[in-house]
């Protein structure tokens, strides 16, 4: 399902979408993680990354492109679907950083606040483009932090973002 087709279902319906949506996604379905939460807000997703025979490397742990992967485009779908069509999120920068070898399943939870949303509303409307970083953390279920990965997004405001791209391409058109 397209994000942009979201907004268009009753509230209490979404949230269901959302999820169903990432885990029928060939891509998202590749990288070994199932979404297993979504806030009816869409402020919060959980995902779970079970240790399976597609996920396991060759010491036996999950595999590092699957931890890394699991935690692509979460966010930006989630300020997608809160911020709605006027505005363009993109994946930015990703880190990664492995704390301990997983040889069980892991978790990670993806969390957005009002505030923050207020906060990239004003930064859009005031300078048109801004960038934001979340951290997300895979945990054991004892709670042990196995994996850190760090997210940069860019937004900006899709009016703004085609007409500086086409000011762009029309100045390199002219060099």
């Amino acid at each position: 399902m397209k994000l942009s087709r979201l907004s268009r279902l009753p509230a209490r319906w979404q949230a269901r979408a959302l999820r169903t949506g990432f885990n029928l996604h060939p891509a998202f379905r590749a990288t070994g993680g199932r979404v297993i939460q979504v806030s009816p807000d869409l402020l919060h997703i959980r995902v779970r990354l079970a240790l399976t025979r597609r996920t396991r490397n060759l010491v036996g742990s999950i595999y590092g492109g699957s931890l890394f992967a699991v935690t692509d485009g979460v966010h930006a779908a989630m300020l997608m679907a809160r911020l709605g069509p006027d505005v363009i999120v993109w994946d930015k920068a990703a880190t990664i950083r492995y704390r301990k070898p997983a040889f069980c399943a892991l978790t990670a939870d993806f969390r957005l606040s009002e505030a923050e949303l207020r906060d990239i509303r004003d930064a859009l409307d005031r300078d048109h483009e801004t960038e934001r970083t979340y951290p997300v953390e895979l945990k054991g279920p004892d709670g042990t932090v196995h994996t850190e990965v760090r997210r940069t997004l860019y937004l900006a405001d899709k009016a703004w973002y085609k007409q500086h791209k086409l000011r762009d391409s029309a100045a390199g058109d002219a060099a």
